[in-house]
């Protein structure tokens, strides 16, 4: 049996977590003081995902560049993907939250949006 330590994302009290592995699953899941860190733990040892969050460039808007992220969670291991597929974008404003700025990311099934208004 494999042994794991993480500290939860879930929420801002980073609990310390322990989660034993039996063949690619977890059994026993300690540390945890919410259920999201138990959640947290069983999909980080099976299958990370992560919300990207980045900046692209806004053409004849009041400012500069405008916050986006991934409308959903992504596999960990496309992250680099994502954010290379956002250098060089650059959108025209008005800019409105939700938007999106990049179809089907890196091949994630996931756009990446804008998260606040550029006029």
């Amino acid at each position: 049996m494999e042994t794991r330590e993480l500290i939860c994302i879930g929420c801002p009290l980073g609990c310390a977590l322990k989660v034993e592995i039996d063949q690619g699953k977890p059994v026993n899941i300690t540390g945890n003081t919410c259920k999201r860190g138990e959640d947290y733990a069983r999909k980080e040892v099976v299958n990370p995902t992560r919300i990207v969050t980045s900046t692209v460039a806004v053409e004849g808007g009041s400012q500069r560049t405008v916050s986006v992220k991934t409308r959903e969670d992504i596999p960990k291991e496309k992250i680099f993907e994502v954010i290379k597929a956002l250098k060089g974008v650059s959108v025209q404003a008005p800019v409105h939250i939700g938007d999106v700025v990049v179809c089907n990311a890196a091949d994630t099934g996931v756009d990446v949006v804008a998260t606040r208004n550029v006029i």
